[in-house]
């Protein structure tokens, strides 16, 4: 049988218990303060409020946008915004700018900078990393050693069209996969012949034979001596800089599988003046000519 609460015992002043008894205690039944009801009932309707003026439900595409129209959103696109009309002169000279003629110190050229740097950590350093210093695959922008030239107007272009991109003036130049073209004797030849190049240690049996392979099927791309050439996007083989490695297994790769990296062309997601901005940080990171 379910007990019945106690109740206020009003000559007394006495308050009746709620009925229920753990362990011996048992619990008045007194009733909440008037302040906490009020503020119980004042903050159900805040939220209803809220739910009305704010953005609060989600849909399947959204939320519900509320009737004052604010969104985290739209704040952030109106702060975007007052930037780009800050800027919007610096931004206009840019994509018209001669990056030959870039004063050092200038208000354009600090700011190129700036949003250089800004541009190339939000497109470039995925590939070529944070501090340009690239990886396997990927050219290093701090050193002198340029496929295609490391002069600012080339730079310029490079990033404008890209490397094996889509676009019709994009720069092209392949290394062929020669695994199927040379014996398997020429290939150690070749390969032993591309090591001395750059001071490796190869099998001096086969240098002399795969200096004539070199001659015959290499020395068209990267010259006679395979100091490369920039106008072909060949690659210097002399030096100890390799975009792929320089150990003999990287290099049997790249001769006997090829190699055709690739660099999207950026003036079909970013804006003259961004380009602008880009090239001009990444001639000064310390390799630019």
């Amino acid at each position: 049988m379910v007990k019945k609460p106690e109740t206020k015992d009003v000559e007394n002043n006495e308050v009746g218990t709620t009925g229920h008894e753990w362990d011996g205690i048992q619990e008045y039944n007194n009733p909440m303060p008037a302040w906490w009801v009020w503020t119980f009932y004042a903050t159900i309707i805040w939220g209803i409020a809220y739910m009305i003026a704010y953005p609060a439900w989600p849909l399947i595409k959204g939320a519900t946008p509320g009737l004052l129209g604010w969104s985290t959103r739209g704040d952030v696109a109106a702060e975007i915004q007052k930037f780009t009309d800050m800027n919007a002169d610096l931004e206009a000279e840019l994509a018209s700018a001669d990056l030959t003629q870039l004063e050092i110190g200038s208000d354009l050229h600090n700011y190129a900078i700036q949003s250089g740097r800004a541009t190339f950590a939000t497109f470039c350093s995925q590939c070529h990393g944070s501090g340009a210093a690239g990886s396997t695959g990927y050219p290093n922008l701090l050193d002198d050693d340029w496929l295609w030239g490391g002069d600012i107007e080339t730079i310029q272009e490079t990033v404008t069209y890209g490397i094996r991109s889509p676009h019709d003036d994009t720069r092209l130049g392949d290394m062929p996969s020669w695994g199927d073209v040379l014996e398997d004797d020429e290939l150690a030849q070749v390969i032993a012949y591309t090591m001395t190049l750059s001071d490796e240690p190869a099998d001096a049996t086969l240098v002399e034979a795969g200096a004539l392979v070199f001659e015959d099927n290499c020395s068209g791309c990267h010259g006679e001596t395979g100091a490369g050439d920039r106008d072909l996007g060949a690659p210097n083989l002399t030096d100890a800089i390799w975009l792929f490695g320089g150990d003999k297994a990287a290099i049997t790769e790249s001769i006997v599988m090829g190699r055709k990296g690739e660099m999207p062309n950026w003036n079909a997601k970013l804006t003259a003046a961004q380009i602008a901005a880009v090239t001009a940080y990444v001639h000064t990171r310390g390799g630019g000519e």
